[in-house]
């Protein structure tokens, strides 16, 4: 003979765990985590452009002309925004 999934014993009971609150005690367990770019470069990692898809050196990763301003770092007359100004971006490379 089967169990049924739901009793009226079960039915009333809360769960274990609170959803509402993050099991690491963060306040918003959602919120994104916002990088200080002095604290990056004292730890010797060069910062990001917008169009990175990872930190420059990273395994895996090459140097790529920028795809919007086409390796000139000017867009529109001002600093391309993408790569700021430097006309490379850094992208995933190879596969498999």
């Amino acid at each position: 003979m089967k169990t049924p999934l739901s009793t009226s014993k079960n039915r009333d009971t809360k769960p274990s765990a609170d959803l509402e609150q993050s099991v690491a005690g963060e306040e918003d367990p959602g919120a994104a985590i916002d990088i200080d770019e002095r604290a990056t470069a004292k730890a010797g990692r060069k910062p990001m452009s917008p169009g990175d898809q990872a930190r420059p050196g990273t395994p895996g990763t090459g140097e790529d002309v920028c795809p919007d301003c086409g390796g000139s770092g000017q867009r529109a007359g001002r600093e391309c925004p993408t790569c700021q100004g430097t006309g490379k971006v850094t992208v995933g490379i190879g596969g498999g």
